[in-house]
C-alpha cells in the first residue's frame, strides 16, 4: 500500500500511463502529476514488463537475508520455549545471544507470547477466523453488578460500601461480535430472557447492517436456555436468514472473540473509572462502541480498528 504522502496511488500510475500512450512527452506527464522523470520512466517500464501488474506495489522484504538466524538455530530457541516456556531474557544467556535476537524469532515463530501456545504441550494455538463479514456472529451476556445512586466501593472503599451495602442486582451487557471484523454491538438490560435476547439480535443486525454487514449467516452462542430452546430466538433467527450454532457446554474458548471483547468491555468501559450512578455507567457505552469500532486499534486486525475490515473484506492492508 502507498505511503499517505505518495503522489501515486495505483490509479495514478494508470493516469500516468494512460497519458503517455496517449503520446505526450514523459517529461511532461511528470511535471504535471508532481513526480520526477525518473519515476515515471519507472512506470512506464514496469507496465512494459509487467501489464496491469506491474503498477501495483511491490513488498520491500529482501530476496536475501544472509545475516538470518540459522535455522538449527531458530529450532533451539524454539524447543527451549515451547517444553520450558522461557522467555527471551533466559533464552539469550543459554544460546549465547542477544535477546532482541531471541524475541525477533519467537516472533517469527508464532511464540513470542505464551498466550500462543497451549501451556501444558506447548503446542501453538490456531485462531480460526472466518473470510468475510457476517459470516459468524458471537453471541453472550456478561452480568456486571449494579450501582447504587451516589457509587459503590469504587468511589467510597470497600469498607463503607459494606455498611450501607444495598441490593441493587445486576445488569446484563448483551453483546455481539463479527467473526472476521470484530465489530461489536452492545446493550445493558436488566434480564437475560428469550425476548431480550430475541429483540437484542434484530438490534444488533440493524446496527450491523448501518455498517457495511448487510447478511447475517450464523450465530454462535453458548448453551443458555434462551438460545437453545427458546422459539423466539429461533424466529429471530429465521427472520434474518441465519442459523444458530451452541458452543460445546464449558468451552468458552469457541466463542472466543466474544468473551475476549466482554474482558475489553470491563477494562474500558465498566471499570474505566469510578460512575457515581449505574446511568452514568451504561450512558457511557455508547462512546466505548464508537472508540472500540472505528478508532481503537486490533492487534489480529494488524494494528487496524474493526471498520477497517468492513471497507477491506479481504482483509489486506
Amino acid at each position: 500500500m502507498s505511503h499517505r504522502n505518495a503522489r501515486l496511488t495505483v490509479h495514478g500510475r494508470r493516469i500516468l500511463i494512460e497519458r503517455v500512450h496517449a503520446g505526450r512527452p514523459v517529461a511532461h506527464v511528470a511535471a504535471e502529476m508532481g513526480i520526477s522523470r525518473t519515476t515515471a520512466h519507472k512506470w512506464v517500464r514496469r507496465y512494459a514488463r509487467e501489464g496491469e501488474a506491474g503498477l501495483h506495489d511491490r513488498p520491500s522484504r529482501p530476496l536475501s537475508t544472509p545475516h538470518r538466524t540459522a535455522a538449527g538455530l531458530e529450532a533451539r530457541i524454539c524447543e527451549l520455549r515451547t517444553a520450558r516456556k522461557l522467555g527471551p531474557a533466559r533464552i539469550g544467556p543459554i544460546l549465547g545471544m542477544p535477546a532482541s535476537t531471541v524475541h525477533r524469532v519467537l516472533t517469527r515463530h508464532g511464540l513470542n507470547r505464551l498466550a500462543f501456545m497451549d501451556r501444558p504441550t506447548g503446542t501453538v494455538i490456531r485462531r480460526y477466523e472466518r473470510d468475510r463479514p457476517g459470516e459468524l456472529i458471537h453471541v453472550d451476556v456478561k452480568k456486571l453488578g449494579r450501582i447504587p445512586d451516589g457509587g459503590g466501593w469504587r468511589v467510597h472503599g470497600r469498607q463503607a460500601a459494606r455498611a450501607t451495602r444495598q441490593g441493587v442486582g445486576y445488569d446484563c451487557v448483551h453483546s455481539a461480535v463479527d467473526d472476521h471484523t470484530r465489530l461489536a454491538y452492545s446493550e445493558v438490560h436488566s434480564d437475560e430472557k428469550a425476548a431480550t435476547c430475541a429483540a437484542f439480535l434484530r438490534r444488533a443486525a440493524a446496527h450491523f447492517a448501518t455498517l457495511g454487514i448487510t447478511r447475517i449467516e450464523r450465530v454462535l452462542t453458548d448453551n443458555a436456555w434462551s438460545y437453545r430452546k427458546s422459539t423466539l430466538w429461533k424466529q429471530a433467527l429465521a427472520d434474518l436468514g441465519a442459523t444458530g450454532k451452541l458452543t460445546r457446554a464449558y468451552r468458552p474458548q469457541t466463542n472466543g472473540k466474544v468473551e475476549r471483547f466482554n474482558r475489553t468491555l470491563l477494562d474500558e468501559w465498566a471499570y474505566l473509572r469510578p460512575y457515581t450512578t449505574n446511568t452514568e455507567r451504561t450512558a457511557a457505552l455508547t462512546d466505548f462502541l464508537h472508540t472500540y469500532n472505528h478508532h481503537r486499534t486490533h492487534t489480529a486486525l494488524g494494528g487496524h480498528p474493526p471498520i477497517s475490515r468492513v471497507n477491506n473484506p479481504a482483509g489486506q492492508y
